[in-house]
């Protein structure tokens, strides 16, 4: 399929770069508890030779155990430091624990924790030492912030990012602590200053029966943040993909 990535919905996003597949996380069930999937779910086919897969931290949309037993063959697993244990009960991959600025080689890739300024419990007994987001680095330069709110040191990230995936809604009717709205998720597009940036984080889950009734809280942030960055960052171009569509990344840039 050559060098792309595809957009899964929520977080999870399908980097396929430099002959690796990278899967950022996995939220591939149709409902958990009270929130609803609004979209189909990839295929195992389509998960198919997967190298790795990042956990950004331990949220349960984010770190769903369910969607780690289903995925196909054994990809190494990159979690903060702390979700290690719990998330190698859920799949059978060699498990990294990483800290920000940590690297872990993998193929022709380069992944680096990055930091993320977000809540790091995932319950009474299961904590990490920091929420991560990740820089993928090789022909193309990939950043997945993972949940964020805005950090000084995204500014550092200027010069090595090529597509910037940044959360920009939430899936609940409000948009607690630790999350970017479309404007301050723009703030960082600015910061960043990559080629492309993709909102992510919006418009897939739901609360059951709130679709119908507040469907535009959930489906506004995507166009809201392309407005927003036209107004902060023009230099950068926004695509919004909606879950199961791709974009083609070249070399050194996209396509």
């Amino acid at each position: 399929m050559g060098d792309r990535l595809t957009f899964l919905g929520h977080s999870t996003v399908l980097v396929d770069l430099d002959g690796v597949r990278v899967l950022t996380d996995p939220m591939l069930g149709h409902m958990a508890g009270a929130i609803r999937r609004q979209w189909p779910v990839a295929s195992r086919t389509a998960l198919a030779d997967l190298a790795a897969v990042f956990i950004s931290h331990g949220h349960w949309d984010h770190l769903d155990m369910s969607s780690l037993r289903s995925l196909p063959d054994a990809p190494e697993l990159i979690v903060p430091v702390g979700l290690g244990r719990l998330v190698a009960k859920a799949a059978p991959g060699i498990v990294h624990e990483l800290r920000p600025g940590d690297r872990l080689r993998v193929g022709d890739l380069t992944l680096e924790a990055v930091h993320a300024e977000h809540s790091r419990r995932r319950s009474l007994f299961t904590t990490s030492e920091d929420a991560l987001g990740v820089l993928i680095t090789g022909s193309s330069g990939v950043y997945f912030a993972g949940d964020t709110e805005l950090f000084p040191a995204m500014a550092d990230l200027a010069g090595r990012v090529d597509v910037a995936l940044l959360p920009v809604g939430g899936w609940g009717p409000r948009l607690g602590a630790g999350h970017m709205d479309p404007v301050r998720a723009a703030e960082a597009a600015g910061r960043i200053s990559p080629a492309v940036a993709i909102p992510i984080h919006w418009g897939t889950l739901y609360p059951l029966g709130l679709r119908r009734l507040a469907s535009r809280r959930f489906e506004r942030p995507g166009p809201a943040f392309r407005s927003a960055v036209a107004a902060r960052a023009p230099g950068v171009e926004v695509r919004i993909l909606e879950p199961g569509e791709s974009m083609e990344l070249g070399r050194g840039a996209v396509r």
